[in-house]
């Protein structure tokens, strides 16, 4: 932890980069009491039967995979140049959202200079721009913008969460912080099944990290696996007979969109799918729903 302090870009408060747990950062879960994972079986152990509360905090503060928690604290305090003002969360995120979610919203890992920034799923980023303008077109996200975890951002119905919680070298996790991480994930899919109809995963990693998950928690996929894809669809079951429908999307990752292999009419016509799939009634804001 470096000792500068740097005012929050909302609340002007100072913190240190990475952010202690329990120190007043906005939607900090955690605190000085929380219980840290220092293992993959801490994390098992952690991550059994806890409600939605408890695996936000501990998911905040786990410190499993040695690799993963240099980078994203190296990340916080070299910082990069445009937001070397500010202080970086520099810690594992929590999912982000409604906590009786029926669209589950699944994605790789938090950018180092993104979420591991900003202390939130899918913000600070130019991914996070588009998924979050999308979601509010589509009347789901209370806002088009998503800046920081004071500026009023909500989700209605619709959860997002990602297969890893720290941002990895390259944003390439290796398969053994893929499969520690998993232990939250499928804690976190638990917890929120029963309210579950759609999950929309980004890209590749997210599509497999989702057939994952189910078949983990006692589900049931179609054989041969689904092939991803954007717009790809399959139907899935939970451990309890409750269907849902997997639905792929192209991650809104710069190399996609800059190139145009996702646009934003497509984006949103994956998210409209999911939403009314899901059951979700339009009306938070945004454009009228098509």
């Amino acid at each position: 932890m470096t000792g500068e302090l740097l005012p929050h870009p909302a609340t002007g408060e100072l913190f240190p980069s990475p952010v202690l747990p329990g120190e007043g950062w906005p939607g900090d879960p955690a605190d000085g009491h929380t219980p840290v994972a220092h293992t993959a079986q801490d994390v098992g152990r952690l991550a059994d039967g806890a409600r939605i509360a408890e695996l936000d905090a501990r998911i905040s503060v786990c410190r499993a995979c040695p690799r993963l928690v240099q980078w994203r604290e190296d990340s916080a305090r070299g910082k990069r140049r445009s937001f070397e003002a500010q202080p970086y969360w520099g810690r594992p995120l929590p999912g982000f959202g409604d906590t009786f979610p029926k669209l589950l919203i699944v994605g790789l890992a938090p950018a180092a200079n993104g979420g591991n920034r900003t202390g939130r799923m899918f913000t600070g980023d130019q991914a996070g721009d588009w998924l979050f303008r999308s979601l509010h077109r589509i009347g789901v996200a209370a806002k088009p913008t998503a800046e920081n975890t004071a500026d009023g951002q909500k989700l209605f119905g619709a959860r997002m969460v990602s297969a890893v919680r720290c941002a990895p070298p390259a944003n390439k996790p290796d398969i053994t912080e893929r499969d520690c991480c998993a232990q939250w994930l499928d804690a976190e899919f638990l917890a929120v099944q029963r309210w579950v109809r759609v999950i929309v995963a980004l890209g590749s990693f997210g599509w497999d990290a989702s057939l994952r998950m189910v078949r983990r928690t006692g589900g049931t996929v179609p054989t041969p696996k689904p092939k991803f894809g954007h717009g790809a669809r399959a139907e899935l079951r939970t451990a309890d007979g409750q269907a849902v429908t997997l639905l792929g999307c192209f991650h809104p990752s710069q190399q996609n969109t800059f190139t145009r292999k996702l646009t934003e009419p497509m984006l949103d016509d994956v998210l409209t799918t999911g939403r009314d799939l899901a059951g979700l009634s339009w009306g938070c804001g945004g454009s009228a729903p098509r």
